[in-house]
């Protein structure tokens, strides 16, 4: 009886295919706003945690909080220095290693092709403690820092946009001094506009001896703990040692912020999930009218096809076998609208990404099953909701009643 069911539906929606397109447009709408909307918040955080993990678990960074002296022009601005690190990395046993991240904008050139990047100044243990290598060439290591060597290793986006194919061993011009390039980083691809492959990368006391110790007092420190179980007693001894040499009295706020990765992947995986939702429930109004569109169309249906259920109840079709029918052909209605929605959305997130990929780099499209199953029941109960009433409204006619009708 279902499938004879479904077959009259198909029979039903085939008979008039522009209005059933139209009754289900709402419905397609609905679903495709929210596919295209999972789908782009999706990818963006896939690749996110993708790049996070990549980091590791037992990632640390520590940041001056600006936070805590802003309005209030009697406080000094925050300081963290290498110096800090230092004392941390000599201090907190549970810390394994670290790197300061001094960032400024940079001028590249080779002959005659110019490139704007970003500059980092880091040490040895660079590498290491955001588990990201060299692909071709080598880091520099511990001569190099000690020695202040002109040394630079290029990022693959950066090395591709001086046009270097082959950069180990090549010269070329930093602002205004010479560098040679010693490796080419693996690459790892961008984010949100942020591509950390369009990078150069010196020695940090390279970096120093050209900008000055003026510059070198508010630096991020990247650090990895020795184990995950460890996380607490290093964010407790890096606490400390900071608190100390801050020269911070009990009660004064921490002058520093210290994230673990665990604490960025909740944070970010929040706001993705918050927006998610809220976008979810903008679109879903369009849902709602895609439902008030299909029970006007079935209630058209029950009256063009009175005469059909009088016959039917006549040879003993049961109320329940006439509501099957018409909720069949409703939920069939909203399904179809679920499918060409589901395929639509997919298909527009696709298109948008492509759109603004001239001024925002977007992550793949991302569509999670959870998405399509929770869009395919959610028509599903749209088709039920607003086809109980006319399909029960089909239920109750009354066989002379419905057989005499013109």
């Amino acid at each position: 009886m279902f499938l004879e069911n479904v077959k009259i539906a198909l029979i039903a929606i085939s008979a008039n295919k522009m209005r059933s397109i139209l009754t289900v447009l709402g419905v397609m709408i609905g679903v495709a706003a929210v596919i295209a909307v999972v789908s782009l918040v999706q990818g963006m955080q896939y690749q996110i945690s993708s790049q996070l993990e990549n980091v590791g678990a037992t990632y640390v960074s520590v940041a001056p909080d600006f936070s805590s002296a802003r309005g209030n022009p009697f406080l000094p601005i925050p300081e963290l220095t290498y110096d800090d690190a230092v004392a941390v990395r000599r201090g907190a046993t549970a810390v394994r290693d670290f790197t300061p991240l001094f960032i400024a904008n940079a001028s590249l050139k080779n002959g005659d092709t110019h490139h704007d990047t970003t500059l980092r100044g880091v040490n040895q243990s660079f590498p290491d403690v955001v588990r990201q290598y060299v692909d071709h060439g080598r880091f520099f290591g511990t001569l190099d820092e000690e020695a202040k060597k002109r040394v630079c290793v290029l990022g693959s986006e950066a090395a591709r946009q001086l046009g270097l194919t082959d950069a180990v061993g090549k010269d070329i011009r930093m602002d205004d001094n010479n560098f040679t390039v010693i490796g080419v980083m693996e690459k790892r691809g961008s984010t949100l506009g942020n591509d950390p492959d369009d990078v150069i990368y010196i020695p940090f006391a390279t970096a120093q001896m050209l900008y000055g110790p003026d510059r070198m007092t508010h630096l991020p420190i990247a650090m990895q703990v020795k184990t995950r179980d460890d996380m607490d007693l290093a964010k407790e001894q890096i606490t400390d040692i900071l608190r100390a040499r801050h020269h911070l009295k009990q009660g004064q706020p921490n002058d520093f912020q210290i994230t673990s990765q665990e604490e960025l992947m909740k944070t970010i995986s929040t706001v993705l999930n918050t927006t998610t939702g809220i976008m979810g429930a903008v679109v879903g109004i369009a849902l709602l009218v895609g439902g008030i569109g299909i029970m006007n169309i079935m209630l058209v249906s029950v009256t063009e096809r009175t005469r059909e259920i009088g016959i039917r109840k006549a040879i003993g079709a049961r109320r329940y076998d006439v509501l099957i029918q018409f909720l069949i052909e409703a939920v069939t209605l909203s399904g179809f609208g679920g499918i060409i929605g589901i395929a639509g959305g997919y298909g527009g997130a696709a298109l948008i990404r492509l759109f603004l990929k001239r001024w925002l780099e977007l992550p793949p499209v991302h569509t999670p099953l959870w998405a399509i199953v929770l869009a395919f029941m959610f028509c599903a109960i749209l088709g039920v909701i607003f086809g109980i009433y006319p399909a029960a409204k089909a239920s109750k006619l009354d066989p002379i009643d419905a057989l005499r009708y013109e």
